[in-house]
């Protein structure tokens, strides 16, 4: 997969909601929430144009039986893929236009990904610190998608870790108000 970084496209929100109304069909009333997250959820955060969508569903065994309904809309289904309780579905072979990143309700993996995505929403000093870094990788990495991730990855342990504790103390506001 070529590795290409783009600005920020205000076209991404609409193109998520596109294919969150396809999802919420394919996975009925096992789907608890759908959200956009990744870079393409960050208005102004340079990304590659690949819409993130993680949907919350009740049982995760359930979205196993989905798989040819996820074919039909285009997605390859991997499986796991690396991170234990995930499903995780793309669409677009080389070309990727959108990822699907399941997980059953309470899975710490949501708060993960949305703690990582609010953070650099109320923080867009921090969202173009990240672009640029994204940007650098990719001319530096174009044709290497594993150098590409391995150079982000410190990077986004610090970010998460800090977002986490960001989201923890709102929390803890906003029950001491």
């Amino acid at each position: 997969m070529k590795v290409v970084v783009t600005e920020y496209n205000t076209e991404w929100p609409r193109l998520f909601k596109a294919e969150a109304e396809h999802l919420r069909r394919v996975f009925g009333d096992q789907l608890v929430e759908i959200h956009h997250i990744g870079s393409t959820s960050v208005p102004g955060l340079k990304a590659k144009p690949i819409i993130d969508i993680m949907p919350v569903v009740r049982d995760i065994r359930a979205v196993d039986e989905l798989t040819e309904n996820m074919a039909e809309l285009g997605y390859e289904a991997l499986g796991e893929f690396g991170i234990p309780g995930r499903r995780y579905f793309r669409k677009g072979g080389e070309h990727r236009t959108h990822q699907v990143h399941v997980f059953a309700e309470g899975s710490g993996e949501i708060r993960r990904h949305l703690a990582f995505r609010d953070f650099l929403r109320a923080h867009p000093e921090e969202a173009e610190v990240y672009g640029n870094l994204k940007a650098s990788l990719a001319l530096r990495y174009p044709d290497d998608i594993t150098a590409y991730m391995d150079g982000k990855d410190g990077y986004i342990k610090r970010v998460e870790a800090e977002a986490l504790k960001w989201c923890a103390s709102r929390t803890e506001d906003r029950q001491t108000r």
